[in-house]
């Protein structure tokens, strides 16, 4: 999952970055990835908004990898919260739904399930009884 995120932020900052005049994300006026390749949040905080995707997408594959289930479910928790932020300005002061943005937070909140399932599988393990005589 963290590999299908990846491969979606890429996709939105290498248009941020290269600015085609062709966009297979754009749809129509109202359904468009325009506001984040290049309209009003396109930046947080002076970065590439599918940058913080790309960072975090990446930090989660690489937790996976190394067993850091804390770390994929902290990261997967930004990575929700900062979707729903920006679907939220996407709708309500824009007007516009961004595809892609739509699949990064489906995406985003299944790795999110899936870390906090882990995480509270680690918890819930009980050790062995001893046979005490």
């Amino acid at each position: 999952m963290a590999s299908i995120g990846i491969g979606l932020a890429l996709y939105l900052f290498v248009n941020y970055l290269t600015q085609p005049a062709y966009r297979l994300c754009t749809i129509s006026a109202k359904v468009n990835c325009d506001a984040v390749i290049s309209g009003e949040v396109s930046q947080t905080l002076g970065i590439p908004t599918a940058l913080y995707g790309l960072v975090g997408y990446t930090v989660i594959l690489v937790a996976a990898f190394l067993g850091k289930k804390k770390l994929m479910l902290g990261t997967a928790i930004f990575g929700a919260l900062f979707c729903i932020r920006l679907i939220y300005i996407e709708i309500f002061r824009i007007g516009v739904i961004c595809p892609v943005c739509i699949l990064c937070f489906i995406d985003m909140v299944s790795l999110l399930t899936v870390s906090y399932l882990l995480v509270k599988k680690k918890g819930s393990v009980t050790p062995p009884v001893e046979n005490v005589q």
